[in-house]
């Protein structure tokens, strides 16, 4: 770590980070520098209000001292000019202290003046949580709905935590249960006892995205509210709805202070790495929204949560929600066949889909398996659904590829010649209208059967599917959960009473599911004689979407309707000529080029644009071609124009560190002590107990003071969760 000796050097980063957040320090009416108070001693620095009077004082330290230690020293000088605020800093480390309700705590940059103001107007004006009254109804698509007895519970349980002084909140309700009408239904009290104003939302998909706005907008109609998109002009609206993959790469246009409330949506998936990184950017009340069983969610998500571990704040189990009519049951086909033979096992973690296709799959099988899916469903969907008008019911397919997936919709709509191919369509990210497909699948009568890949088994949300059809081998057991969720969505318009899936690949017979001991992430859910089995984190998270299937490993990239397989090196040559050669006549490329931002309009039809055949340039297709899980549309096509600045290893992982660092709860004494091994870690990768005994960590006494701070045990662990979060884990 960089040690600026003196107080003034400290005090040019200071400047420096102030001007990030909008102030301007040569400016007297925004900022006040070595301010003398009545006793006679000085405030390093003052940050008035634009009334003039102090929002907070800024103690500024050498970088050798803690600047938490300083929270005395501060606390008179606050309280003599009346700033509610103070921050304590020593140019690395930044504390913010609203000390009259609150200890300090690591934040990533200061607050700007709008973000001050907006605290001291809120707190004058916040009303206790019990005085806000919880809705008995509240209107939805255009329908009243009743607030569920488990919405409520789940809402006191928040205000109860929130009143405790808690600010960060895990919420574990499956797939189906109203995730989103509740959380919207939170915020709107949130807003009302005056504890929230700006609102962020953060989603892993675009669907996902789609919905949590559709929700919005409908419950929080009273609240301005957009979608940040990668390239789009920011907007000072109450409630941003964002991609975690876009606010990577934005977190730093916006102060900590920003936003009052970050919710997380399947937030399981968003703390590790440079993902966290766009989480706690934010110093706000985080709430975590998961479908994941409690028993399958790491213990750094407990943790991020300040919930102890297995115990979110508010769970409300996949089996009381079928005991309570609230989710359809479901039931497995019988007598189907099994394509993929007992025993046969391939490495989880880096085998080729493509090499998985064609050794389990042929023309044959394929066939088969939509035959013997298309013959079940006509003869099942009556009974499942007596409203159904239609037959067989929205059907879902879940193909191994995208070249899987378009000879299995050929088969189906072979069964069907006389709808002429409508029967059942590909939807995939390189179908150039896949949002005017699922608007189709889920609004009109055909298609009647999706298939997809990876895209539409988790976040989909469509009530009327009466049909899943697992062609397609599953091993992690949230991924099989989520999948299985596309159909437990109740649909009393068509008196949907239960749903079926087609399992031609057993995987639940891998997981112990049945349609009467309901598989619901609880111990093992294995195989009867084979032994428990560890989840695996790295596994599962590859699984889930956040990056995408064997990112690393697989050297194509599917491209097109048939699933052609373009080498990763040639589509991202094709790219960057693509995009080099368009920039003379293409204003919108000259905009992002002159890192200017787009309308939401210039960015859609742009998209649109580069999704074409031949080469079917999607964010998607980019992410796995370039292996950056995290990229999206303008990070790409500033690459290709070289314009884009890669981060070097060394600051990637500094965030991420910050990212987790903010995260934790620590004394300063233990932040300070894992700031040393971070620069450790920086330099070898990977941190291991062995280097605390070998020079520099030995000469600092390095194992005694984290054995002193931390346990024999704690420090080992402490080591272990770093190296995962920080070195290991960066992209995952």
């Amino acid at each position: 770590m960089r040690d600026h000796q003196t107080e003034a050097d400290a005090r040019i980063l200071i400047d420096e980070q102030l001007k990030q957040a909008a102030w301007d320090p040569s400016d007297k009416s925004q900022v006040l520098t070595e301010h003398s108070l009545s006793d006679g001693r000085r405030a390093d620095y003052v940050l008035l209000g634009r009334n003039g009077h102090p929002l907070a004082i800024i103690e500024a330290k050498r970088t050798a001292i803690e600047p938490y230690s300083a929270k005395q020293q501060a606390l008179p000088y606050a309280k003599s000019i009346g700033a509610p605020f103070i921050f304590l800093t020593n140019g690395e480390l930044i504390y913010f202290w609203d000390y009259l309700n609150d200890d300090a705590r690591v934040v990533n940059s200061f607050y700007s003046r709008r973000d001050l103001e907006r605290l001291v107007e809120m707190r004058a004006t916040r009303k206790a949580l019990a005085t806000v009254e919880i809705p008995e109804y509240y209107l939805r698509q255009g329908e009243t709905r009743k607030v569920r007895d488990y919405q409520a519970e789940a809402m006191r349980a928040l205000d109860h935590a929130l009143e405790l002084g808690k600010r960060r909140f895990l919420m574990e309700l499956p797939t189906g249960t109203g995730k989103t009408d509740l959380i919207c239904l939170y915020l709107k009290r949130l807003i009302q006892a005056g504890r929230a104003e700006r609102i962020l939302f953060l989603v892993d998909r675009e669907q996902l995205a789609k919905q949590a706005l559709e929700a919005i907008q409908d419950i929080l109609s009273q609240y301005s509210s957009y979608w940040l998109r990668p390239g789009m002009v920011r907007q000072e609206m109450q409630i941003t709805v964002c991609l975690l993959q876009t606010m990577i790469s934005r977190y730093s246009e916006y102060t900590s202070g920003y936003f009052d409330v970050v919710v997380a949506d399947e937030c399981h998936r968003s703390i590790y790495g440079a993902w966290q990184t766009a989480l706690t950017h934010f110093d706000a009340i985080h709430i975590g929204l998961t479908a994941t069983p409690s028993a399958y969610i790491e213990r750094n998500t407990f943790q991020f949560y300040q919930c102890q571990d297995g115990q979110p704040d508010f769970s409300y189990p996949i089996l009381r929600a079928f005991q309570d009519g609230h989710l359809v049951p479901y039931k497995f086909a019988s007598g189907i066949t099994v394509i993929l033979a007992e025993g046969a096992e391939v490495d989880e973690e880096t085998y080729d889909p493509a090499e998985f296709e064609r050794k389990w799959t042929n023309e044959d099988t394929n066939r088969k398996m939509m035959e013997e899916f298309d013959r079940l469903a006509w003869q099942n969907c009556r009974e499942l659904a007596p409203g159904q008008k239609t037959p067989p019911g929205k059907t879902i397919v879940f193909a191994i590829t995208k070249h899987h997936a378009a000879r299995l919709a050929y088969y189906l709509n072979e069964l069907h010649p006389e709808l002429k191919g409508q029967y059942a369509e590909v939807i995939t990210s390189d179908v150039p209208n896949a949002d005017d497909l699922i608007r189709k699948f889920k609004r009109e009568e055909y298609p009647q059967v999706a298939v997809s890949v990876g895209m539409l088994d988790t976040g989909f949300d469509c009530r009327e599917v009466l049909h899943l059809v697992m062609c397609r081998r599953v091993r992690s057991p949230i991924l099989y959960q989520q999948m299985r969720g596309r159909g437990t969505r109740t649909a009393p318009h068509i008196q949907k009473k239960q749903f079926v899936i087609y399992d031609f690949f057993g995987n639940h017979d891998y997981f112990n599911d049945s349609d009467t001991d309901i598989f619901s992430g609880a111990g093992g859910g294995y195989a009867p004689g084979a032994p428990p089995k560890a989840p695996s984190l790295g596994n599962q998270l590859v699984e889930l979407g956040l990056q995408d299937e064997w990112l690393h490993a697989v050297t194509y990239v599917e491209v097109g309707p048939e699933g052609e397989r373009v080498d990763k090196r040639d589509y991202v040559s094709n790219w960057e000529t693509t995009i080099q050669s368009a920039m003379n006549d293409d204003p919108v490329l000259q905009k992002v080029k002159r890192g200017e931002l787009l309308t939401e309009d210039e960015e859609k039809t742009l998209a649109d644009r580069l999704n074409r055949p031949e080469m079917y340039f999607n964010e998607d297709n980019l992410r796995r071609a370039y292996r950056q899980p995290g990229g999206n549309l303008i990070d790409f096509i500033k690459a290709a124009l070289g314009a884009l600045r890669i981060k070097p290893r060394e600051e990637e992982l500094t965030e991420n560190f910050q990212a987790w660092l903010v995260s934790k709860s620590l004394t300063p004494q233990q932040a300070q002590y894992l700031a040393l091994l971070k620069n450790r870690g920086i330099v070898r990768g990977r941190i291991q107990v062995e280097d605390l005994f070998v020079p520099p960590l030995s000469i600092l006494n390095a194992a005694e003071l984290g054995i002193e701070l931390f346990g024999e045990r704690g420090l080992k662990q402490i080591i272990e969760e770093l190296n995962e979060s920080v070195f290991m884990r960066k992209t995952a």
